[in-house]
C-alpha cells in the first residue's frame, strides 16, 4: 500500500486506529475530547497539533553507522514508503520533513556494532519535523540506537521495515532537557519470520508522547516492545502502542514499566492489540507496571485487547499501578540497610530486568545512572 495515495481505512473492523492519511487536513484539530487525545495536555504541545510552523532548524541529526550499514538521505518521504500517519501531528511532520535519513541493512549483512543516531535539540523556540527510515533487508541483523537530547519542540516519524528473516533491535532514548516537547510515531512492518525488539526509554522532557505501531507482512513475525519510563515533577510522558495482528502465526510481547515521583508527574500507557479474523495462530501478551513513589503523581494505564478470531495460541493483558511494597523495604532494613538505600535497591530491581534486555552495557549503565539520579 502506498502511503502517498491519500486517506485509507487501516482497520475497518475496529474502532481503534481506523483511519490514516498523509494529508494533515484530513484530521480535525484535536480538542482533548477525543479518545486518542484525552490524556494529552494539548496546551503544552506548543501548537504541534494546530498550526505551528514545522521547519528543520531546531534539531540536528548525526549518524555513526556500523561499517556494514548503508547510510543515505532522500529529499522527502518516498512514494514507495509504507508509512501512513494515523493522527494530525504525524501527518504534519510527514508533510513538513524536507529530508529523510535512511539507514539500510543490506541483505544478509550482520552489523558488527550498533549504529547510533544522535538527535540534538538546539532551539526550542522553533518547531522541527523529522523523518528516519530503518530498512532491514532479508536476513539482515542490526542494532540502532536513537539518542535524543537537548532542547527542542520536535514532531518526528520513524519508519521501520524488517524484511523476511531480518532481526532488528531499536533503542529509542528520550533524554531531553526539561523544556523539550516531542511527539513521535514509530511504525514497524515485519516480514516473514522477522524479529523486532523495540525499546522506548523515556526519561527527559517536559512532554513526550511516543506512539509505536507494529504490523505484519508475513507469518512468523515476532515483535517485542519494551518500555522504561521515569517521570518527575511536572513531566508528562505518554506511550500509546498499537499491535495490529492481521497475519496468521505471528507473535507479540509488550512489557512496559514506569516510575513516578513529584507533584504533577504523569505517565500514560495505552496498549492496543487487535487480532483480526484472518490472524489465526496469534500469540500475544502485554503488561504495564507502574510505581507511584509520592503523592501528587498519577499513572494512567489502559490495556485494550480486541480478538476477532477464536483460533489463537494465546492472548492476554495485565496492568497494575501501586506503591513500593512495605515488606520489601522492611526485609532490607531489617538487615541493616538504611531506608533510602533500601528504596533505591528496590527501584533498581524493578527496572533491572528490562534494562538488561537491551544488551548494550554502556547504554544500560547510562540508563540506570539516570534513574538513580532521578531518585536523588
Amino acid at each position: 500500500m502506498s502511503a502517498l495515495g491519500g486517506a485509507v481505512e487501516t482497520a475497518p473492523v475496529s474502532s481503534l486506529h481506523a483511519f490514516g492519511s498523509v494529508n494533515p487536513d484530513d484530521f480535525p484539530v484535536p480538542t482533548g475530547r477525543e479518545e486518542e487525545w484525552r490524556f494529552t495536555p494539548l496546551r503544552r504541545l506548543r501548537g504541534l497539533h494546530k498550526d505551528a510552523v514545522l521547519g528543520s532548524e531546531g534539531v540536528t541529526v548525526a549518524v555513526d553507522a556500523a561499517p556494514e550499514i548503508e547510510l543515505s538521505e532522500r529529499t522527502r518521504p518516498s512514494a514507495d514508503s509504507s508509512f501512513l500517519p494515523a493522527d494530525r501531528i504525524s501527518a504534519r511532520a510527514f508533510a513538513a520533513a524536507a529530508t529523510a535519513t535512511v539507514i539500510t541493512v543490506p541483505k544478509e549483512a550482520v552489523a558488527s556494532r550498533p549504529t547510533y543516531v544522535t538527535v540534538t535539540g538546539t532551539d526550542a523556540s522553533v518547531a522541527t519535523a523529522g523523518h528516519l527510515v530503518i530498512d532491514v533487508q532479508p536476513y539482515g541483523r542490526a542494532t540502532v540506537v536513537i539518542d535524543q537530547r537537548g532542547s527542542a519542540v520536535y514532531a518526528d516519524n520513524v519508519e521501520i521495515n524488517v524484511a523476511d528473516g531480518g532481526d532488528l533491535t531499536v533503542v529509542s532514548l528520550a533524554d531531553w532537557d526539561d523544556d523539550a516537547v516531542q511527539v513521535a510515531h514509530h511504525v514497524a512492518t515485519l516480514g516473514r519470520d522477522a524479529h523486532l525488539a523495540h525499546f522506548a526509554v523515556t526519561l527527559g522532557g517536559s512532554l513526550v508522547r511516543l506512539s509505536p505501531t507494529v504490523r505484519y507482512a508475513g507469518p512468523g513475525g515476532d515483535a517485542e516492545l519494551y518500555g522504561i519510563t521515569f517521570a518527575d515533577a511536572g513531566q508528562h510522558l505518554e506511550h500509546r502502542l498499537f499491535v495490529d495482528h492481521d497475519t496468521p502465526n505471528c507473535r507479540s510481547r509488550v512489557r512496559y514499566k514506569g516510575a513516578l515521583r513529584g507533584d504533577g508527574a504523569h505517565t500514560v500507557w495505552i496498549g492496543d492489540v487487535l487480532i483480526r479474523p484472518e490472524a489465526t495462530g496469534t500469540d500475544t501478551y502485554e503488561y504495564n507496571r507502574n510505581l507511584v513513589l509520592t503523592d501528587g503523581a498519577r499513572a494512567d494505564s489502559v490495556p485494550n485487547l480486541e480478538i476477532l478470531t477464536g483460533e489463537v495460541v494465546g492472548a492476554g493483558h495485565a496492568s497494575a499501578s501501586g506503591r513500593l511494597e512495605d515488606e520489601h523495604l522492611f526485609y532490607l532494613q531489617a538487615r541493616g540497610i538504611p531506608f533510602e538505600e533500601a528504596r533505591r535497591l528496590v527501584i533498581r530491581g524493578f527496572f533491572a530486568e528490562l534494562i538488561a534486555r537491551i544488551g548494550l552495557p554502556e547504554l544500560e549503565d547510562r540508563i540506570m545512572q539516570a534513574i538513580e539520579g532521578e531518585l536523588s
